[in-house]
Formats: C-alpha cells, sequence, structure tokens
C-alpha cells in the first residue's frame, strides 16, 4: 500500500477533526467523561496519535496525562492511586501517553517489578476498568502495533535526529533486545485485560498517517451521537475604526523577511 502523501492524510485528516471538535462541544454540554488509553512499543507513534486527537481541541477540556516514574512516596501506594488523580471531570477528555499497564509492559519486562505484582496487577485492573465504566467513565484502550523492522529505522532515526534525541533514552535501548519479550507481556495482558466493558483496539501503526486516521474513525464511531449545535454568536461591527496598539513591540529580525 502506497505511502499517504502529506497534502493527502491532511484531506482525509480535516473532516475527523471537525468531528473531534464537534464531539468535545458534546461532551462539555453533556457531562460526559471521556478517558483514552495510548499503550504500544517504543517509536509505535502514541504521541502523534494524541497530538491528532488534541491539537484542535481546548487543552483546558482535553488534558494529556504523561506521567513519570513513580516517586518514593508513589511507591508506597496502591497501584492504581496516581492514576485516579488524573481521571476526568465532566465534560473533560483525557488522553494516557501510557498508563497503568506500564506494570504489564515494561515494568514487567525490564524487571522493575516482581511476577507476583505484574499476576496481581492483572487481577486486580478489569475490577478497577469496572468500576471506571460503571461509573460513568467512557474508556478507550488502543494499543499501537509496530513490526520490528519498523521500529528499528524509528530509533535509528531519534539517535540520528537532534530534534528526536530526547526521545531516546538508555531504556529505549536496552529494550530493543527484548522485542519477543515485549510481544508474550501483551499477549499475557491482553488475554486478562480484554473484557466486555473495557475491551482493547489494536490498530496498525507501521504507517503512522494510516494508523491516525484508522483511530479516530474507531474512535469517533464508538461514541454516541454527538451532534450538539454550536451557540449562536452575534458578531456586530465595531462602532470605531480599529485602534492600533500604541506600545514599542519587537521587529522582525532582518533575516527573515515576512514575505
Amino acid at each position: 500500500m502506497a505511502k499517504l502523501k502529506r497534502k493527502q492524510y491532511d484531506a482525509l485528516l480535516e473532516p475527523l477533526e471537525q468531528e473531534l471538535v464537534a464531539m468535545a462541544r458534546w461532551a462539555r454540554h453533556t457531562g460526559a467523561r471521556i478517558c483514552v488509553i495510548f499503550e504500544g512499543r517504543d517509536t509505535a507513534g502514541k504521541g502523534g496519535a494524541i497530538r491528532a486527537v488534541s491539537q484542535r481541541l481546548n487543552p483546558r477540556q482535553c488534558r494529556i496525562v504523561a506521567l513519570s516514574k513513580p516517586s518514593e512516596q508513589e511507591m508506597t501506594q496502591w497501584y492504581f492511586q496516581r492514576y485516579t488523580a488524573h481521571l476526568p471531570a465532566a465534560g473533560e477528555i483525557v488522553l494516557f501517553d501510557r498508563s497503568w499497564y506500564n506494570r504489564a509492559g515494561v515494568e514487567k519486562v525490564m524487571g522493575f517489578t516482581e511476577d507476583a505484582k505484574v499476576e496481581r496487577f492483572l487481577k486486580e485492573a478489569p475490577t478497577f476498568e469496572k468500576m471506571l465504566t460503571d461509573d460513568g467513565i467512557l474508556l478507550f484502550k488502543y494499543w499501537l502495533t509496530t513490526d520490528q523492522e519498523k521500529q528499528e529505522e524509528r530509533l535509528a532515526e531519534r539517535l540520528e535526529d537532534p530534534l528526536k534525541r530526547w526521545k531516546l533514552s538508555s531504556i529505549d535501548l536496552a529494550a530493543r533486545e527484548k522485542y519477543d519479550a515485549y510481544t508474550q507481556a501483551r499477549e499475557a495482558m491482553l488475554a486478562a485485560t480484554h473484557s466486555d466493558h473495557a475491551p482493547w483496539t489494536l490498530v496498525n501503526f507501521n504507517d503512522q498517517k494510516r494508523g491516525r486516521l484508522t483511530l479516530l474513525r474507531n474512535l469517533l464511531d464508538r461514541l454516541p451521537d454527538t451532534h450538539i449545535e454550536p451557540p449562536e454568536l452575534v458578531f456586530p461591527d465595531l462602532e470605531h475604526v480599529p485602534i492600533a496598539e500604541s506600545f514599542c513591540v519587537l521587529q522582525p529580525i532582518k533575516e527573515y523577511p515576512l514575505d
């Protein structure tokens, strides 16, 4: 399948963005609470998928949650505790860039936690998510799939590109040798936590543009009818000539002409 050119992608993305804006208006109007989890291997494209959802939405309504490793205090808490503080309130959309499923993925594969804690997590996660959905939260869980060959290409790109170098860590490099282990951990996670109330959806992200479009279409199709007419706004003419700014402003740098 041929790769989408940028203009083709933008043309296909625009109507989905319009639907996302309408969905956000519906969520605000109805008080819906929407929680979307993005999981996948390193370089799968989670950040780009999250931006595709959020970039046209009000950041006060649509929040991105990307937690760092737990603090010493958080490590003594109930495992799910630090995530509950970030769950959506009425009218909010929360996008988790990785989530409580860290325990079944990187923590398990890289040996950051004991196997017993992983097994306990796999038993508790469906119950935790049932509590969320029973309380009315709309929960969507996406796993972005990536072949190892494609992952290797993207890791090399991050290493060579100074603008993407920050995305690459020693943990990412160590995880390269554990592709099969991550696959086994993912399959165990899916078997234990795929449920009627909180199913997993796997999306092919070998082609990230097509993956984003597929994910957005799936997310929008799984929500109820979100059509809410926008409020009518009157835009009257000013009763005076528009006023120019009167204070000193920084002038454009000569090396960067406006034309």
